[in-house]
């Protein structure tokens, strides 16, 4: 398996702000756009050459990665002019893949941050002669996703999507976004209009008899779709909790890029990130967080579990918990924002304008 397709068209709703200016893979996690992890396990598994199937914000990707030489990688871009969903995406790239009819490739979604041992699910791919090969995970709470039931021996039995009550809750298995298929298998899927390989494909599939193997895969696994999700992928990262050789720098309690600059008395804690050019201030306590290129978080200022875009400025002691800053921003001292809280790009915020307790 030398060849995969990496799906990175979405619109990243869930994560405006942070999307507003920059598609979600491109979203920095770890110091790094989140798509340099992906491509770097890919790299780190055997895999040469690389399909971007892009959409939204496509221009982004290429000035950046090129050819992927850098990566030690062969990168190639398609970009979908109309959406295509999960399915119709494959299908647009396949005419760049080299793989014969039953070679196998390799497919995996923009938004996975997770450990999976990807040799593993090929040679499972491999020994069980299987048409598709998905990687499953289990989760306490499998409500918000879709069910894939397996036999004793790993092959899938059904498709079920968002149980709505108890009696529906057959398995805790879930699909974990990342697939490998024979390439005759992309090739069948209809070309030219929308397609899910979740609610057509797959059903699809198993009606007809194909085999679909499941590998349960309990390693690291997160679906990066909320700023909370996205928050604690990044820091997970730099804590070493989630595995990837793209970190640019030592795990640890914190990551402070060249060039950024951090006051001797502030406290950066919980895999913290600090971007390039971007300035702690005196006291400032930062846990947890990421905080963009060019940002500024003013002494005293108390930023937990959060994200602060790029040129973005915090006031002095204000205080934010589980909240995403757009890029440009500006919070002025002695606010207080928790949990949930979007503030748009560019937007301004007056000191002392907005709180949650006294300011006492």
């Amino acid at each position: 398996m030398t060849e995969a397709i990496l799906l990175v068209g979405g619109r990243g709703t869930r994560l405006r702000p942070l999307t507003v200016r920059t598609p979600k893979p491109m979203v920095p996690a770890a110091g790094v756009p989140f798509l340099t992890h992906q491509l770097a396990r890919a790299r780190a598994a055997g895999v040469e050459h690389i399909v971007l199937a892009t959409s939204y914000l496509a221009e982004v990707f290429e000035p950046y990665f090129g050819d992927g030489s850098s990566l030690g990688l062969h990168i190639e871009y398609v970009t979908e002019e109309e959406p295509l969903g999960t399915g119709g995406a494959i299908r647009n790239v396949a005419s760049r893949l080299h793989s014969g009819p039953d070679d196998p490739v390799l497919i995996f979604n923009g938004d996975i941050l997770t450990g999976l041992d990807i040799p593993a699910l090929v040679a499972a791919h491999e020994t069980t002669g299987a048409d598709v090969s998905l990687h499953l995970t289990r989760v306490e709470d499998p409500r918000a996703f879709g069910l894939v039931p397996t036999d004793a021996t790993g092959r899938v039995t059904a498709f079920l999507e968002k149980p709505q009550s108890p009696e529906e809750i057959v398995t805790d298995q879930i699909n974990a976004g990342a697939y490998v298929f024979r390439r005759s298998v992309i090739d069948a899927i209809p070309a030219g209009r929308p397609v899910s390989v979740e609610r057509e494909t797959f059903p699809e599939l198993l009606a007809t008899g194909a085999h679909l193997q499941g590998m349960v895969d309990s390693t690291y696994w997160l679906d990066l779709g909320t700023p909370q999700a996205f928050v604690r992928g990044s820091a997970d990262l730099v804590l070493g909790r989630a595995p990837s050789p793209a970190v640019p720098g030592r795990c640890g309690d914190r990551l402070v890029l060249p060039t950024a600059t951090v006051a001797p008395d502030a406290k950066l804690t919980g895999g913290t990130v600090v971007g390039e050019g971007a300035r702690i201030g005196e006291g400032a306590r930062i846990t947890g967080s990421t905080v963009l290129a060019g940002a500024v978080v003013e002494p005293g200022a108390v930023v937990t579990d959060s994200f602060v875009g790029a040129g973005a400025r915090i006031g002095e002691r204000t205080i934010l918990t589980g909240t995403v800053i757009g890029d440009g921003a500006v919070v002025g001292p002695d606010n207080e924002l928790r949990e949930g809280v979007r503030v748009w790009c560019d937007a301004q915020i007056p000191a002392a304008t907005l709180r949650f307790s006294s300011d006492q």
